[in-house]
């Protein structure tokens, strides 16, 4: 289905960046606040999503040129590397370490292996989110 509604695609657009960047801010704000990998890849789907009802699926497929399907394979990496990495220390199965570190321009920052593992999840919602909703609107 092709659409031609240039007040919708328009505004597609401008609203993407706002909901990934909203995403980001969600998805990095997880460790102390309620957010995270599974709310932040929730959003960037939506985002994506929104593109896709405004577009068609074959010019969503010229921006988002990478399979789906390897998104997941590579957040499940993460995911799994980050949750058995502390056996490698003599840690129980998904302990996280953090540090504080002092960045040029942030100044006194803490740094947390969960970041990694967030960025797992975020990635495989993503990737499993836009697989269902590509085999969806391939089979209409």
């Amino acid at each position: 289905m092709k659409t031609n509604d240039l007040i919708l695609q328009t505004t597609a657009k401008v609203i993407f960046f706002i909901i990934i960047l909203f995403s980001l801010h969600i998805f990095f704000a997880g460790h102390y606040n309620p957010g995270g990998g599974f709310i932040g890849g929730l959003m960037t789907s939506g985002a994506i999503v929104l593109l896709l009802l405004a577009f068609d699926l074959k010019t969503v497929a010229t921006i988002f040129t990478f399979d789906f399907k390897i998104l997941i394979a590579i957040g499940l990496l993460f995911a799994a590397g980050t949750a058995t990495g502390a056996l490698f220390f003599n840690a129980p199965l998904l302990t996280h370490a953090f540090e504080y570190f002092h960045l040029p321009l942030l100044g006194k920052t803490s740094l947390h292996t969960a970041v990694l593992f967030d960025t797992g999840v975020y990635l495989v919602v993503i990737g499993v989110t836009m697989t269902i909703i590509q085999t969806i609107g391939e089979s209409e």
